[in-house]
């Protein structure tokens, strides 16, 4: 017995030190990753402010991304001398690529997803033909806990990189299919290409029944709200932006469902103040475009968050 307790608690004293390698920066370093607001516009200072709309990233319990991926984080510096990709007068349109069939009563509006995106980076936005899956040679497997059918991402990552429309800042492959990165890996939500510019994401968990559950009356809202969400992460990563750890964020890595579902839809000052440093829109306007489109859709707090935000960027 006593073997058995020294082990568990050897165990337990790892997983502790091994939760403690991140830890939640404080104030100081939050001002720091969005860096000197002193030469922008009072709009634009207004706009990257660290105010009470932005909430620091929650402390990771046992399970959650940063628990399990101990990140040092990208500021807005980090971000510019990385050099990242930028839109430019010739590439300067989100493609959006689905792959596989998108059954009307189980998947999201491929139109609402577009209008979304148009919103959130400022850019044109446009859906190609679907992909067969069969017929584009793709690895697949079954996978052994769920028992369903996934798709290998780098074989995807690979496809999009050869079919890159000539006008594309980026490609984005959109499926109803399970995805898995890696044979080691269980599942991956989605997965990007930073220098490629192409990413690939997928729906299929976020639909109850993979879990053996009934669709409620508001499925259609609810898988909706979580694959826009989703999908600008993604995108995000395809304008350079890494996993944030300073707010609550969009950009915050997640593990799960329950850790994707908390995050929120906004960006926080420092990955605000680099998705405008590589297209350069009018901050305003993107909040209220946002806004109609949350208030369209029925995203009651992220209309209101939307709402709040814009009244806070008007008093000085």
């Amino acid at each position: 017995m006593k073997g058995i307790f020294f082990i568990v608690s050897f165990l337990w004293i790892v997983a502790v030190c091994f939760a403690m390698n991140f830890k939640q920066p404080g104030e100081k370093e939050r001002l720091k990753a969005i860096g000197l607001l002193s030469k922008l516009s009072e709009t634009l200072k207004r706009a990257f402010r660290a105010d009470s709309d932005f909430e620091p990233v929650p402390i990771p319990a046992s399970g959650d991304w940063l628990y399990e991926h101990p990140e040092s984080g990208q500021t807005f510096i980090d971000f510019v001398n990385s050099n990242p990709n930028k839109p430019d007068k010739k590439r300067k349109r989100i493609y959006l690529q689905p792959l596989g069939d998108f059954p009307r009563e189980r998947s999201p509006s491929l139109e609402k997803l577009k209008d979304y995106a148009s919103a959130y980076f400022s850019l044109e936005v446009e859906i190609l033909p679907p992909l067969d899956i069969k017929e584009s040679m793709l690895t697949t497997r079954i996978n052994p806990y769920t028992g369903t059918r996934q798709i290998l991402t780098t074989d995807i990552l690979n496809l999009l990189i050869k079919s890159l429309p000539e006008r594309a800042y980026c490609l984005m492959a959109i499926t109803m299919e399970d995805l898995y990165p890696h044979p080691s890996w269980n599942f991956v939500f989605g997965q990007a290409s930073l220098a490629g510019r192409v990413g690939v994401y997928s729906f299929a968990r976020y639909d109850p029944v993979f879990y053996g559950e009934e669709r409620g009356k508001n499925y259609k809202k609810i898988m909706l709200w979580r694959s826009c969400k989703v999908l600008v992460h993604e995108i995000g990563h395809m304008f350079g932006i890494e996993h944030c750890i300073f707010y609550s964020c969009v950009m915050n890595g997640s593990n799960h469902l329950k850790e994707s579902d908390a995050r929120p839809h906004h960006l926080c000052p420092v990955d605000l103040r680099k998705l405008h440093y590589s297209v350069g829109f009018d901050v305003i306007q993107r909040y209220r475009e946002l806004q109609g489109f949350y208030e369209e859709c029925g995203f009651g707090e992220e209309e209101e968050w939307v709402r709040r935000r814009l009244k806070n960027l008007y008093t000085d």
